[in-house]
């Protein structure tokens, strides 16, 4: 049992530091390319924010008219764009594991409403979608807000602005692709039958893929706050996932021997 705890603790710890972490030739690229590496930095964030597109696509999962999707998916860029800029340039920050937490339940919470869990386990009405989205969307853009304050971003004001709105501006072209491959495969998919048998399922998934980005985030969090809890110091649990590692090689080329 120990053993498993370690090997998922392992995988959970390595994903989050990957979804994290900014990699020093990430730090120089920006420092060499200018506001156009921070549009670029952007967009490939957005485009590889499974968090923050999981949420997009519960999002829009139902919306079938450009009045809604325009609507919805623009009060989410709102509340996005206003703690990435602010939180950014008055240097706000929080730890990024917690924030993400947040954003894994944001995830929770828009598969719980679309599967009209307000409704049928609480009684109760659901929430303002349209607030919600936008509080979400606060959260959402304090969490970009996070890694882009890991890169440099100079000391003059004006420059630093400037930085954060090519990332910001970044972000909205990475969300704009991403939304219109959603918006193409939910209408080939609302064209077939499959579509409303299964698409209770796949809001479940979606709300245990949110279930699984918390408990990652969480980990994260332990180990960066209580690492003693775990009752080992920070190098010596990396060193025990190296040496199961190790032997995970050894016995399968033993195996295959």
């Amino acid at each position: 049992m120990k053993i498993l705890f370690l090997f998922v603790s392992f995988l959970l710890l390595s994903t989050s530091a990957f979804a994290h972490g900014i990699s020093a030739t990430d730090i120089q690229a920006m420092i060499d390319g200018g506001n156009l590496r921070y549009i670029w930095l952007g967009a490939t964030h957005m485009l590889s924010g499974y968090d923050h597109l999981l949420f997009l696509f519960g999002v829009v999962f139902f919306l079938t008219t450009t009045k809604d999707i325009v609507k919805f998916v623009t009060i989410f860029t709102v509340g996005h764009s206003i703690t990435l800029i602010f939180a950014t340039f008055m240097s706000i920050t929080a730890n990024y594991y917690l924030i993400d937490a947040v954003i894994a339940i944001s995830v929770i919470y828009k598969a719980f409403d679309n599967n009209k869990g307000f409704q049928s386990y609480l009684g109760v009405k659901s929430p303002n979608l349209l607030v919600m989205i936008l509080i979400f969307g606060l959260i959402h853009g304090f969490g970009l807000s996070t890694r882009l304050q890991q890169l440099p971003l100079g000391e003059q004001n004006a420059d630093m602005l400037l930085k954060i709105l090519s990332f910001n501006l970044g972000v909205e072209v990475g969300q704009i692709i991403a939304l219109i491959v959603m918006l193409v495969v939910l209408t080939q998919w609302r064209k077939t039958a499959s579509f409303l048998r299964l698409s209770k399922i796949a809001n479940h998934a979606l709300m245990f893929a949110g279930f699984m980005l918390l408990l990652m985030q969480l980990h994260g969090y332990l180990h960066t706050t209580n690492e003693e809890e775990f009752g080992f110091n920070k190098d010596e649990h990396y060193h025990i996932h190296l040496d199961m590692q190790t032997a995970k090689e050894k016995n399968y080329t033993h195996d295959s021997l």
